[in-house]
């Protein structure tokens, strides 16, 4: 018989996720098309890009597509409408998966939501948004999870680092804003920051400062080790030289005092001499530590109970520069309800992630191959050194030596 507990927890899930508002879910199914606006962005300059439909070179499943870019040194830019709404009073989820097959090397995979009146076929580089979110990849010191947040008409991108996926396989992005201004970023359905819009985005002037009219006392002692007034300098310290004539020096034979000079001994470093005398530093018995100017609260600080909405978003669209194309983007979700999305991550990421990783493995067995077959220098090797023991037997011990230096030599080259 099912644990009463876990049987209503699992319907209590089931009723949340049956009752999650979803705005646009869009898993690129057949029909597809009729939902997506191809943007003209950069057509007149023959540099836009055209997406492919497919489900990649490896995968979990063949029959599972997405849109993948197709062409390198270009810019793409594709966007889909859906019912304008309100975050405001409820959670905001905006989720997709993306693959970068080509290795990517510089470039980006991040989504936007945008909002209000959008000419779908101009929209670019240049098109205002309200969130922008994904992963960015360029050579060895970016390698990090985008959250830029609109407000005021400013873009404003997240303050903390958030590391990325790297690898050739698909990965799930969600990137969760809540009412009370709190957010969470998730990748493959696992946390991976989390904090407020406050704290992590300088959307707003800070609620407290130093007090800027505040000045340091002038009698603020803040000298944490003083010399000690009790240290006296020692008889004769000052008589000690610096340099020494060295005592293993000796007068050349050759020196001529009448046409040299008077020859001196070369000076030495002397190892009794200190440098200037200092007294010895004790702690200080008055010191009152760093001086810091009191906090006090922001004048310029105005609280917006509403700063984590958004109330018209509109759109969701992709705009990318790409030196190296092969990235693909699936499974995209802009909901009120973090449950659904997981839900959805596994029915779709989840159920594929071992097979495409399995495919991917796959994939680069068999392009190792081909290049050892392209490559035959490792074969031609063993070859000369297959014919150099066969010739080896038959020589006297003067060609044997050199045989053997011979295949030292090959096998140090590879």
């Amino acid at each position: 018989m099912a644990n009463p507990k876990i049987l209503s927890l699992i319907l209590f899930s089931l009723f949340a996720i049956a009752s999650a508002k979803v705005f646009f879910e869009e898993r690129f199914e057949d029909g597809w098309e009729n939902s997506w606006v191809v943007s003209d962005w950069k057509k007149d300059e023959n540099t836009a890009g055209v997406w492919n439909y497919t489900s990649g070179k490896w995968n979990g499943d063949p029959n599972d597509k997405g849109i993948q870019t197709s062409e390198d040194y270009r810019f793409y830019a594709i966007s889909a409408e859906f019912p304008k709404f309100s975050n405001k009073d409820q959670t905001l989820v905006f989720q997709f998966s993306v693959k970068h097959e080509q290795k990517l090397d510089c470039g980006g995979g991040y989504m936007k939501l945008l909002s209000g009146e959008v000419d779908q076929k101009k929209f670019g580089g240049d098109t205002p948004y309200s969130i922008m979110f994904g992963p960015d990849i360029c050579g060895y010191s970016t390698k990090k999870v985008h959250a830029i947040l609109n407000y005021n008409e400013t873009n404003h991108l997240i303050k903390k680092e958030v590391p990325c996926e790297t690898d050739q396989l698909s990965h799930v992005y969600t990137f969760i804003i809540r009412p009370d201004a709190t957010y969470s970023i998730l990748i493959d359905n696992v946390e991976k920051q989390t904090g407020s819009l406050y704290a992590d985005w300088d959307l707003l002037p800070p609620k407290t400062i130093k007090d800027p009219e505040a000045k340091k006392p002038e009698d603020w002692d803040d000298k944490e080790y003083i010399p000690d007034p009790e240290d006296k300098k020692p008889e004769g310290y000052d008589d000690i030289p610096k340099e020494l004539p060295d005592p293993e020096a000796k007068k050349p034979e050759d020196w001529d005092d009448e046409e040299d000079g008077e020859w001196t001994a070369p000076t030495i470093p002397n190892p009794e001499y200190k440098g200037p005398w200092k007294p010895k530093k004790i702690k200080n018995p008055n010191y009152q530590g760093k001086w810091k100017a009191p906090i006090i609260d922001n004048p310029d600080f105005k609280d917006d109970p509403e700063l984590y909405v958004y109330p018209d978003l509109r759109y969701v669209g992709i705009e990318l520069w790409q030196v190296k194309s092969g990235t693909l983007f699936d499974n995209v979700l802009v909901c009120d309800d973090p449950e659904y999305a997981k839900q959805m991550a596994e029915e779709t990421w989840g159920k594929q992630k071992d097979a495409e990783k399995a495919a991917f493995e796959e994939a680069e067995k068999k392009s190792d191959e081909e290049e050892s077959k392209e490559d035959p220098a490792d074969s031609d090797a063993e070859e000369e050194d297959e014919a150099g023991d066969a010739e080896g037997e038959d020589s006297d011990s003067e060609t044997k030596a050199d045989t053997a230096e011979d295949e030292d030599e090959v096998h140090d080259e590879l």
